[in-house]
């Protein structure tokens, strides 16, 4: 029996493929150099796993409601009053099993079969499923050096058509690291709000930003805010992020919920309770100053390999460099890196189709002794195929 249509239409992951073809060269003796996925090095902050520890040990394994804990949802309303300087009422706010229970909410509950969602080209490559899961289509705006790696209002306009429903934009992006600045945040809002579609701001990576804080779009009750306890706060393996929403919507997302995900796990939400607590902000603030320095490291040693990065990240971990001056398909050359010289990055293929063949991903993931070990061997395999 035929399985359904829709799974033809979902690419591979690739960088969860690498990933899997590193750990058997790892299981084979093969050192490897992580630099392809995008999980902090860091374990989960010491007052985060204790949190996690007592909500055990105290019993609490029981279901929550779906919308999640009463407490997490004031932390996380009180976090924005005391990082933002904004009001962004509990009643606002979803707990979510991650970034990505929390992006499936907000598609489900904003776009309908036949309908289309923007995002750029290079992008999270997720996302676009997602759409396709409800029956809808994506809309990929390509996106280079000259918009910054960003969505506009202008290009937005442009590639607007009758059926979309959504706009979706991240600051800090995954791959490239690129961020929204209030002015371009406020255009997107305003256009998105004249044409009467939803804008759906992904901010995963709000508080990994290097030089310049980043607004954040919870403050306007029209905007769909997603967020994560996965990378500033590096909680990946626990499973957990929020939503905020405009109000009249969370009927509906509490009843989607119910039904996608029940509740999210009673003893990450008790441990998260933890991350906003001063002395792990004082944990976290450290290692987003370790993440800038390793990209203030890798930045420059790609540039003198020949990779061109025109515009250094401003936030997340990432390093999105253009290969085609010296590599002629980043998807083979990824392949061969890995196998040969035991480094492990990501191809472009993975994030769209403009200019895919031309672009690598570099995670500054590990330490800076480990991305020096990584660049020397890149280059020693660079020098062997003469390129």
């Amino acid at each position: 029996m035929r399985g359904a249509h829709r799974t033809e239409e979902i690419a591979p992951f690739y960088v969860m493929q690498i990933l899997a073809r590193a750990a058997e060269l790892e299981a084979a003796g093969k050192d490897v150099v992580h630099m392809e996925v995008g999980e902090p090095d860091f374990d989960t902050a010491p007052p985060i796993v204790e949190a996690g520890r007592r909500a055990l040990a105290e019993g609490k394994t029981h279901y929550t409601p779906a919308i999640g804990i009463r407490a997490l949802r004031e932390a996380v309303s009180q976090f924005y009053r005391n990082r933002y300087d904004v009001e962004v009422p509990a009643e606002r706010i979803v707990i979510t099993p991650g970034a990505t229970g929390a992006l499936q909410l907000v598609l489900a509950a904003t776009v309908d079969s036949g309908r289309s969602v923007m995002m750029t080209d290079p992008g999270y490559p997720c996302n676009r499923h997602y759409v396709t899961l409800l029956g809808g289509r994506t809309i990929a705006v390509p996106v280079d050096p000259e918009t910054n790696y960003q969505l506009n209002a202008d290009l937005a306009a442009k590639y607007m058509d009758a059926d979309t429903a959504a706009l979706l934009v991240a600051s800090p992006a995954n791959p490239t690291g690129a961020v929204l600045d209030d002015a371009g945040l406020q255009s997107l809002m305003a256009l998105a709000a004249d044409q009467n579609r939803f804008l759906i701001v992904d901010e995963i990576y709000h508080g990994l930003s290097y030089g310049r804080s980043l607004p954040t779009a919870a403050a306007s009750p029209s905007v769909f805010v997603v967020n994560s306890f996965s990378k500033y706060f590096g909680m990946t393996g626990w499973r957990i992020g929020w939503v905020v929403a405009p109000p009249e919507h969370m009927d509906a997302l509490d009843r989607l919920a119910q039904n996608m995900f029940l509740a999210v796990s009673t003893m990450a939400q008790h441990a998260a309770l933890a991350a906003f607590q001063p002395e792990t902000i004082q944990v976290l603030e450290q290692r987003r100053d370790e993440f800038q320095r390793r990209r203030d490291y890798l930045v420059p040693a790609l540039k003198k390999l020949g990779f061109g990065v025109p515009v250094d990240p401003a936030g997340a971990f990432y390093v999105y460099a253009d290969s085609s001056a010296v590599v002629p398909d980043s998807f083979s050359f990824c392949r061969d890196l890995l196998e040969e010289a035991g480094v492990a990055v990501t191809p472009g293929l993975d994030f769209g189709s403009h200019r895919a063949a031309d672009h690598i991903r570099f995670a500054y993931t590990t330490s800076i002794d480990r991305l020096r070990e990584g660049m020397d061997r890149t280059a020693r395999f660079m020098e062997s195929r003469r390129l």
